[in-house]
Formats: structure tokens, sequence, C-alpha cells
């Protein structure tokens, strides 16, 4: 019987998400029979000192929240 397993995460932390996938599937050993995914609209950010870029860590700039993504994985034990 198919199974899923739902993996949620943002923009920019992808590298971890990715991670605890590949580990969550070496550890449990299952067959997997689809993945698929997706990414939320992004958001505008609200800035309270000019409409133009707002400054985000790292010290990048954006105009948009980061987004979320969520990733499905179909699996049979």
């Amino acid at each position: 019987m198919h199974q899923i397993r739902i993996f949620t995460g943002i923009e920019g932390e992808t590298a971890k998400m990715s991670k605890d996938i590949n580990d969550w599937l070496r550890q449990s050993k299952v067959r997997v029979v689809n993945v698929f995914g997706n990414i939320a609209p992004q958001t505008p950010l609200e800035s309270s000192a000019s409409p133009s870029l707002v400054g985000e860590d790292r010290g990048s700039a954006r105009r948009f929240a980061p987004s979320d993504i969520m990733l499905v994985v179909v699996y049979e034990e």
C-alpha cells in the first residue's frame, strides 16, 4: 500500500530540508514511488522605511518574504 510523508521548509533553508529528507530515506529504507512538491507564492514584505528593497539576513536585499516549500514523498515499506 502506498503511503506518504510530507516535508515542509522555507526558501533559503533548502539544504537543511534536503538533508532531512535524505537522512529519512537512508534510515527508513523505503521504496520511493513518487516525489512531488510545491513552492508557495511569495508575499511582499512591508517596509516602514521605504517602498524599495528591504534588507534581509546575510546582507542581501529582498522585496519578498521567503516562500514556503512542501515536498511529498510517496513510498512503500
